[in-house]
């Protein structure tokens, strides 16, 4: 019985150490992809680029940069079909977004909206995915990043988009179109939003720790305790209220008011049914526990209150 409780115990003391190698890829390859940003350097200092960078030169030189990175990926990565290529490829994706949204964001022109939203949008997938490193490891895998969420999700995102194209074509910004929607101040609200959103959420994973799960647990895994500190002594939905809140942000910051009514609505129906079934197992968890503290701490989503406790 000894011996096989060791071995074990080194099986479980190998996973973990798996699941920690995978985070450090996701960081090196983050900042693999984020050395997009040393091209419009070269250019400048080659004399083949003024700010913001020139189209024809930027897709060129981006498109053999990713080329090349990825080779490199695979070639340290064991393949295609490794483990941690799926992780690296990934994580270099979203660090090329970032930092071809950051320089977007940065130049003077009038698409910069545009570029802070790619940045937001990268980096909270690439966050999502570190975050549950740090806090719940056993639960890591490729999914984690939430590039491949639902359907719905990237139906919305693409409606964003279009929005947003529209929106450029109606009444474009250098024309003085657009008005409030495609003014500063919506930006500027958009962008406070998202990262204040974006913040909380994953304030609310590292708190949780191993008790965070991006799927609703039907049975209670061994360890698992109900956490009341940090943000969950304001809010018993801390991600939940975050990620809506994000969400609704990046909109205002593209300048989509269709799309931030739309994500409002559909993001409230969505977490309501989420906050009602994860109350649930909940109660069943914890019982009389639970409901204590559902008496004291609101959901931190307007207008939803979750399962009501007898």
């Amino acid at each position: 019985m000894e011996g096989i409780d060791f071995h074990h115990g080194d099986k479980k003391k190998e996973k973990k150490s798996r699941l920690v190698l995978e985070g450090r890829v996701s960081i090196k390859s983050f900042l693999l992809g984020l050395s997009v940003l040393l091209i419009p350097v070269a250019g400048a200092s080659l004399g083949r680029l003024d700010w913001p960078p020139s189209t024809d030169y930027a897709a060129g030189a981006i498109c053999v940069h990713v080329a090349a990175v990825n080779a490199l990926l695979l070639l340290a990565y064991g393949g295609p079909r490794s483990p941690l290529y799926q992780v690296a490829v990934r994580a270099c994706f979203l660090g090329v977004a970032f930092g071809c949204g950051l320089v977007l964001g940065l130049s003077r022109t009038t698409w910069t909206r545009l570029g802070w939203y790619v940045c937001s949008l990268s980096f909270f997938h690439y966050s999502e995915y570190l975050a549950t490193a740090a806090a719940n490891p056993r639960s890591l895998s490729a999914d984690s990043f939430l590039l491949n969420h639902s359907a719905e999700y990237g139906l919305a995102a693409a409606l964003s988009w279009l929005e947003f194209a529209a929106w450029r074509l109606a009444a474009p910004p250098e024309r003085g179109g657009g008005g409030l929607w495609l003014g500063r101040l919506s930006a500027a609200a958009g962008l406070a939003m998202a990262l204040g959103g974006d913040g909380v959420r994953k304030a609310a994973m590292l708190t949780a720790g191993s008790n965070f799960n991006h799927v609703v647990q039907s049975e209670r895994a061994r360890g698992h305790v109900l956490v009341t500190r940090g943000v969950y002594a304001y809010a018993r939905h801390p991600a939940y209220a975050g990620w809506l809140q994000w969400s609704v942000g990046t909109q205002l910051l593209l300048g989509n008011p269709v799309c931030a009514l739309g994500y409002t609505v559909a993001g409230w129906r969505y977490f309501r049914r989420r906050v009602e079934e994860e109350e649930l197992a909940l109660v069943r968890f914890f019982g009389e526990e639970y409901a204590e503290y559902k008496r004291r701490v609101p959901t931190g989503l307007p207008f939803i209150s979750g399962v009501r406790v007898g």
